[in-house]
């Protein structure tokens, strides 16, 4: 794929990237994040080789030292309670978005020493509303928020993460392989109806759930994402204090779209502060491509033909 994406600045909070049209139409495929074969001497490094040399913590001026991905004490109850025995995995993805994320672009250096309570907390809460064992698609998963802090909450579920940028699909594959999530995450590198078509040699995508964190309000979040959840599937949007607003006014378009009532879900509750906010759209009906209209019919009763 060739994609330009030079000027495309930095997540300076919860991140996501819009799937929407872009002036270089992207190539989209998916990518098992499998670690490459060790390159030849004389060859140039690929992009996605040495995972764990290229996503080791390196301190510079550019790069906020490791501590700041430190679990403030405070946090630790909260944290062991929606990461469990798999809390030092989280640590780990912790100090990669406070360094390598930062340096890369892919965090604000603001956001580092927030990474915990504003990111990754925030997003393992959202797993309470997700069945066991189900197929999650990540919508504009930016630096893998909330897709790999699912996966690494949910060792049950299978996620999937679509990102149409070529810099932070890099990023993504790294991530996984450093993480060591290979059997349960891919990354499909396109926008969200590429995935929801299919692409040269990958079949349309499809999920149990379909999330999206900071992407696009409600309206054209569901017309990108509806499409990707099986029927009876839903869409969880991690949204903020407008989330109702968002929801009064877009539920027409939502219920032209398949989608059922959204509903607001507050996660979290008791464990962080504040909890998070999620508007939840079942996927009602399949909906296709309109159907063309019937020809005009004259006063004889025949087709008018043109």
């Amino acid at each position: 794929m060739t994609h330009d994406d030079t000027t495309a600045g930095a997540v300076d909070g919860p991140g996501g990237t819009p799937p929407g049209p872009s002036p270089v139409r992207p190539e989209p495929n998916v990518t098992p994040a499998a670690p490459s074969p060790a390159a030849d001497s004389d060859a140039a490094p690929s992009p996605a080789a040495d995972a764990d040399a290229r996503l080791a913590p390196a301190v510079t001026e550019a790069t906020p030292p490791p501590a700041v991905a430190v679990l403030p004490p405070e946090l630790a109850g909260a944290a062991r309670t929606l990461f469990g025995d798999r809390i030092e995995l989280a640590a780990a993805y912790a100090e990669l978005l406070a360094t390598d994320g930062v340096l890369r672009g892919l965090i604000g250096p603001r956001e580092a020493p927030r990474i915990w309570d504003r990111h990754l907390l925030n997003c393992a809460a959202v797993a309470e509303r997700i069945p066991e064992g189900a197929t999650v698609l990540d919508v504009g998963s930016g630096a893998g928020l909330p897709g790999l802090v699912l996966a690494i909450a949910r060792p049950d579920l299978t996620v999937t993460l679509i990102e149409p940028l070529a810099r932070r699909t890099s990023f993504l594959i790294e991530a996984v392989q450093h993480l060591g999530l290979t059997k349960m995450v891919r990354v499909f590198r396109g926008r969200a109806d590429e995935a929801a078509n299919g692409s040269t040699g990958v079949g349309p995508l499809s999920g149990d759930v379909v999330t999206a964190r900071a992407v696009a309000p409600l309206d054209r979040l569901s017309t990108w994402c509806l499409p990707l959840a099986v029927r009876g599937g839903r869409l969880i949007a991690l949204k903020g204090a407008s989330a109702a607003d968002e929801v009064a006014e877009h539920a027409q378009t939502v219920a032209r779209l398949g989608g059922g009532e959204p509903e607001v879900h507050r996660c979290g509750e008791g464990v962080i502060d504040p909890p998070t906010t999620v508007v939840e759209i079942v996927r009602e009906r399949m909906v296709g491509p309109g159907r063309p209209k019937a020809a005009k019919r004259s006063g004889g009763g025949r087709p008018r033909r043109r």
